[in-house]
């Protein structure tokens, strides 16, 4: 698999970042969109993400908030993921309403805008970096609160450090959202789980076809809830993280936290919304998981 084939070509193709190469590809790249003294920022509020789930020592939960924390082969703790550190990380939840996310997503689900997915996903060296083959839509549940997932949502994930082969970057099977739901094997959960050939051929697709999202920090990738997906290991010497923020038109999705009207950011509210935590109005309190 060549290192610049999500390129397509060594220049870097005019279109990766058009909105009809989001529609028939099902991913666009917006390069250079945060500065290096930004993204140095997000990378210091990052740390003090991870500082917090080391603290832990295992999984939490306070409300939406949640620290994914695992055992490794040594013992130690193991920050995977935190969902919704914006409800208390002052950059985290600026960057999400930055307007100039809204500007690139505005012309793909319009102005008026809720948020379902807002997590920073480290990726260790050589440390529990699987994330099996899997669509996004698996995830919209129940699937009555989210409406025409097919132009109705946008994820996006801004890279934070080098996005490589080495360092375990995530692969994408372009075209693979214009099936829509494929009906992938969802009996384990993608985090955790090595990427399959078979997964794949099972649902028509092969590995031949798919491409590694190579990012630089400041690069921002748009994919589709149907675009097939997974990463490797990380083997490089350093972490690999991803800021990840998924945007729906406020009128197809029951649930969420509201991010832009009329393309102006929202702040959030003294109450929060519920998104994917059923429990959330019966148990909001601090506790383990």
């Amino acid at each position: 698999m060549g290192y610049l084939r999500p390129l397509r070509t060594a220049d870097r193709i005019a279109n990766e970042s058009d909105p009809e190469h989001y529609w028939q590809q099902g991913y666009a790249i917006v390069r250079g969109l945060f500065s290096p003294v930004e993204i140095a920022e997000i990378a210091a509020a990052t740390d003090q993400l991870y500082a917090e789930g080391i603290a832990h020592g295992r999984s939490f939960r306070h409300g939406n908030l949640y620290y994914d924390v695992a055992a490794a082969s040594d013992g130690e703790p193991l920050v995977r993921m935190v969902q919704w550190p914006s409800y208390h990380q002052r950059v985290m939840n600026r960057v999400r309403l930055d307007t100039r996310i809204a500007r690139l997503v505005e012309p793909l689900i319009g102005r008026d805008l809720k948020q379902i997915i807002n997590q920073v996903h480290w990726k260790a060296p050589s440390r529990l970096g699987h994330f099996a083959w899997h669509q996004d839509s698996r995830s919209r549940r129940p699937a009555w609160a989210y409406r025409n997932l097919a132009d109705s949502y946008v994820q996006t994930g801004l890279a934070i450090d080098p996005h490589r082969p080495e360092s375990g970057c995530m692969k994408f099977v372009p075209g693979s959202h214009l099936a829509g739901d494929l009906g992938m094997d969802c009996s384990k959960k993608a985090l955790g789980t090595v990427m399959s050939g078979d997964a794949l051929a099972a649902v028509g697709l092969s590995q031949d076809d798919a491409i590694e999202l190579v990012l630089e920090p400041g690069d921002l990738a748009m994919w589709s809830p149907y675009l097939v997906h997974g990463s490797g290991t990380n083997s490089s010497d350093h972490k690999r993280r991803l800021y990840i923020n998924g945007y729906v038109r406020a009128a197809d999705c029951d649930r969420g936290e509201w991010a832009f009207r009329d393309g102006r950011p929202v702040p959030l509210g003294p109450k929060p919304q519920l998104v994917h935590y059923e429990e959330l109005y019966e148990r909001p309190e601090p506790h383990y998981v």
